[in-house]
């Protein structure tokens, strides 16, 4: 690496950075703001955890930042409900330890605050607690959709065009120029012009170009529905790729041999037109539907985590190879914005989509993590509040006594396992990323 690549890559790194603190910094405001407005009392704001390494208090909330940036958080008095005063503990076991260590826990934070929990967190009602919990992951939720309509409106969705078509079908793939006697290409039969913009091939809608190759190659002689865009009008196309024979290329890009030394030989259609992809300005309506299916991308992913942490696992400790939809720590988000940075031959603004890109796909993937309903997520406690509200609605309905806010230190033992589990994957994640890193771009 030259000097230059190198100093790209680190600012590509310091971009991420501070995008990363930006996020994470607006997701831990929206629990603040609304935190304080229904009056909780917020004693620390902190971006990251471990020994502060810059800090100031303004009223009763201390402002910092951590060195391990893996997150943040604000600490509100009284997250979890405190054991009544006076009620005897009965049973000793692990799981009455860790409950009853808890409860012990959020009643020495509210006599650190002078010992009045009229302004703890567990005291508001089940829908209050709702929004200071929902506006964390809210706040990155709307980062996502500002940066997938930056994307999208200002840059454009990465759309299959074709790009340039021949005059006649080249017999072999050893002749670049026509002849005469070359039958006419399919391009130029059907119409298709450069700059066409392809919106569906084949009944397929937004096709890829690998979707669009296959589909002329295995549909010699076949009459093939092709619609396009061009200057702003749709238009439906009938191409029928011709056969032709061409060479068969291995995976490291030379041309395959058969067994007797002769250049190996396939038969496919062709159409005589080149495949690419440019990036189309969109509607602002195209921003919910795309930022929908990234949040959909989330969860799947989510949905699938311990067979993909399984596959991370061999890569990292195995000789098997990271898929492109692995998923990654920060480390590994971090590092793929240095190298499109560092990139040489690549436009700015193609550098610029990238990482936006990158960063829209990170808040949207916190927002879904965060949306799970477990703690020590913001979706357990979101879940916890729900739960109350429908115990509090029952009892009253019933003519019982209001039971009072939900103890969620009960859930303490499956908190600390989750609390285990996301430990184990972050690290397991960012080693992989270190010796292991996905190739987002091969």
């Amino acid at each position: 690496m030259t000097v230059g690549t190198v100093l790209l890559f680190i600012l590509g790194v310091v971009v991420f950075i501070i995008g990363l603190l930006v996020s994470i910094g607006l997701h831990e405001l929206g629990h603040l703001a609304f935190a304080k407005l229904f009056n909780v009392k917020v004693t620390q704001y902190s971006l990251g955890f471990g020994k502060a390494v810059w800090s100031f208090r303004r009223g009763e909330t201390e402002y910092g930042i951590r060195p391990i940036l893996l997150g943040g958080y604000i600490s509100m008095v009284g997250m979890l409900k405190p054991r009544a005063s006076g009620r005897e503990i009965t049973n000793t076991g692990m799981y009455s330890a860790f409950v009853q260590d808890a409860r012990a826990a959020s009643a020495e934070q509210i006599a650190e605050s002078g010992g009045d929990d009229s302004r703890a967190f567990y005291r508001l009602t089940p829908w209050k607690r709702i929004i200071v919990m929902v506006a964390g992951p809210a706040m990155n939720l709307v980062i996502g959709v500002l940066l997938f309509g930056v994307l999208l409106v200002g840059f454009g969705a990465p759309t299959t065009t074709f790009t340039s078509s021949v005059d006649c079908v080249l017999p072999t793939s050893a002749r670049t120029t026509c002849a005469d006697g070359d039958a006419v290409s399919p391009a130029k039969e059907a119409g298709l012009r450069s700059g066409d913009v392809v919106l569906s091939v084949g009944g397929v809608r937004n096709p890829t170009i690998t979707q669009v190759s296959d589909t002329f190659q295995r549909s010699a002689g076949k009459a093939v529905p092709v619609v396009v865009e061009r200057d702003g009008a749709e238009r439906t196309l009938r191409v029928t790729p011709a056969l032709a024979t061409r060479d068969v290329y291995t995976a490291d890009g030379t041309v395959a041999k058969n067994s007797d030394g002769t250049t190996k030989t396939q038969r496919v259609g062709v159409v005589g037109v080149s495949i690419g992809q440019t990036l189309v300005r969109q509607s602002p309506a195209a921003v919910l539907p795309a930022t929908g299916a990234q949040i959909g991308a989330s969860a799947h992913l989510i949905i699938d985590l311990p067979q993909r942490l399984v596959a991370v696992w061999n890569a990292a400790f195995g000789s098997q190879a990271r898929s492109q939809d692995s998923p990654v720590s920060v480390v590994g988000v971090g590092r793929a914005i240095g190298t499109v940075s560092s990139m040489s031959g690549v436009p700015v603004v193609d550098k610029v989509y990238t990482i936006l890109g990158l960063l829209a796909s990170l808040n949207i993937g916190l927002f879904v993590l965060n949306m799970v309903p477990l703690l020590p997520l913001d979706g357990g406690h979101i879940a916890g509040a729900l739960w109350e509200a429908v115990k509090r609605r029952t009892f009253r309905l019933f003519g019982k006594a209001d039971p009072g806010p939900i103890d969620l230190a009960k859930t303490m033992p499956l908190t600390m396992v989750v609390v285990v589990l996301l430990a184990g994957m972050s690290a397991l994640l960012i080693y992989a990323d270190i010796v292991r890193p996905v190739n987002l771009f091969g």
